[in-house]
């Protein structure tokens, strides 16, 4: 039988109030990404019914919904008040932007900025490629894994590369590898397509969000997507400036 670690070993959920306790800890879950209810349970000894009653309270307030697979995942309602809140010039320009990258490179673009300890999504332009998911304006990520997490880590001070590290499932000598060339290339999340990530620098040369392509067209044309990627995320960091 499969094992998985707790993740109250690194992570407190002691609000003084049962439910809420309990849908941190299931909500904590889900930062690793998508999960089934015997996941949930697994990680979190929640018994299955209350995880699973509390899973559908939560994708009725939008905090959570599901994927083509029936597993849970992060949902969209806290990062659409976080775009909201954070609306900026560069969100502004994001969209013109988005979909030329999308139509010079026939992958789909989006935009993420770091929010909270999460990823956050807040500009796409997608494709129509049924092998690419959409990703929706507001949907959260952990920043445990995957390209954009690296892209959004790899130039934070120390102390913050250091707290980031904790649970990830990269190292710091990919997240030095990142900086070196510049751009991260690798799976976006489980079962998704290939996804290359650069970073959108703004005032002071500050990383100030991640530009991603999802698609197969990433693989073979890495070099000519990240050069087309580079060109827009200068375009978008100009636009913080404006």
């Amino acid at each position: 039988m499969t094992t998985y670690p707790s993740p109250t070993a690194t992570l407190r959920h002691d609000s003084g109030v049962a439910v809420l306790d309990k849908a941190s800890l299931l909500l904590s879950v889900l930062e690793d990404g998508p999960a089934s209810v015997s996941r949930i349970v697994a990680l979190t000894g929640l018994t299955r019914p209350t995880a699973h009653r509390l899973a559908l309270a939560l994708q009725r307030l939008r905090l959570v919904t599901r994927d083509n697979g029936g597993r849970f995942l992060l949902g969209p309602r806290l990062g659409e008040m976080a775009v909201t809140e954070h609306g900026d010039r560069m969100l502004a320009q994001a969209a013109p932007v988005l979909a030329e990258l999308r139509e010079d490179t026939g992958a789909s673009a989006r935009l993420h900025r770091r929010c909270d300890g999460h990823q956050l999504c807040v500009a796409v332009a997608e494709t129509a490629d049924p092998a690419t998911p959409p990703v929706p304006v507001g949907a959260a990520a952990g920043l445990r894994s995957g390209p954009v997490a690296q892209v959004l880590l790899a130039w934070e001070e120390p102390d913050v590369l250091y707290q980031g590290l904790a649970g990830a499932r990269f190292t710091a000598a990919v997240l030095a590898q990142v900086r070196h060339r510049g751009w991260a290339q690798g799976a976006g999340g489980p079962g998704a397509p290939d996804t290359l990530a650069v970073p959108v620098r703004g005032p002071g040369g500050r990383v100030v969000a991640a530009l991603s392509l999802s698609g197969p067209v990433t693989v073979p044309d890495a070099r000519k997507c990240t050069a087309a990627m580079i060109d827009a995320a200068l375009r978008l960091g100009e636009a913080c400036e404006g």
